[in-house]
C-alpha cells in the first residue's frame, strides 16, 4: 500500500534524525513519565495538527482529537464517553492547568451540522456523523437564522460557535468547575483559519475571536 509506504519513509526519517535530536526527552519521558500541562481539544481534520500549529515537542500537550473539536455535556448514562474519559484523565490525574479547545476552518463536521445533509441517514452512512454533530443542533439553528446554510460567512459562523458550545459543555464538568473556581484551570478557545494560516483566540467576556499576538 503506498501511503503506508510512505509512511514508513518518515519513521525512517524521524529515526534518523528526529529521534536522535530528541533522545534525551524521550529518555525523560519513559523514566518520569508524561506531565503535560496543557490539554487540546482539536478536530481529526488532517490538515490541523495541534503539535505542528503549535510547534510543541513530545510530551507537551495532551490531546484528543474528534470530528469538529466537539464535547459532550456531562451525562451519566451508560457508553462509551472517550472524550470524558480522556478529559477526567487529563483534569484529574496529570491535572493540566489549561484546556483549548481548537475549531479550525474548512471543517466537514461543522459544515454537516448546518447543512443537515446527512441527518436521517443509516449508522454507517452518515448516520454516526449527523447524530455526533447533532450536538451542534441549538447553535446551528441561531447561525441559520442569522446567515443562513450555505456560504462562506455562515460556514464560519458554525465554526466558531462550535467551539462555543464545546467549551459550554466542558463547564458542565464537576472537575472542571472544580478547577475554575479554585483557579487551577482555564478554558480557552481557539479557532485556525486553514487558508490565512492563522490562528485566532476567543476573548471569554466578549465571545470574539481575534487573532493571536
Amino acid at each position: 500500500m503506498p501511503e503506508f509506504t510512505e509512511l514508513l519513509r518518515g519513521y525512517h526519517r524521524f529515526r534518523a534524525d528526529g529521534y536522535p535530536e530528541q533522545r534525551e526527552r524521550y529518555d525523560k519521558l519513559v523514566s518520569e513519565g508524561q506531565s503535560p500541562k496543557l490539554m487540546i481539544i482539536g478536530c481529526s481534520d488532517s490538515r490541523v495538527d495541534p503539535a505542528q500549529i503549535f510547534d510543541v515537542d513530545p510530551g507537551e500537550i495532551f490531546v484528543v482529537r474528534n470530528v469538529a473539536a466537539l464535547v459532550p455535556p456531562f451525562e451519566d448514562t451508560p457508553g462509551q464517553h472517550g472524550v470524558s474519559a480522556a478529559l477526567e484523565f487529563a483534569v484529574n490525574f496529570l491535572k493540566v492547568r489549561q484546556i483549548v479547545v481548537m475549531g479550525h476552518g474548512m471543517c466537514g463536521g461543522c459544515q454537516a451540522a448546518l447543512s443537515r445533509d446527512l441527518y436521517g441517514n443509516a449508522l454507517g452512512e452518515g448516520g454516526f456523523i449527523a447524530n455526533w454533530v447533532g450536538l451542534l443542533d441549538d447553535a446551528r439553528d441561531e447561525v441559520a437564522s442569522k446567515y443562513g446554510t450555505e456560504g462562506p460567512e455562515a460556514e464560519r459562523a458554525m465554526e466558531l460557535a462550535a467551539v462555543g458550545v464545546s467549551l459550554d459543555n466542558l463547564r458542565t464538568f464537576a472537575c472542571v468547575q472544580k478547577g475554575e473556581a479554585e483557579g487551577t484551570l482555564k478554558l480557552r478557545g481557539a479557532f485556525f483559519s486553514i487558508a490565512e494560516g492563522v490562528l485566532y483566540v476567543r476573548d471569554e467576556e466578549t465571545r470574539e475571536f481575534q487573532p493571536a499576538k
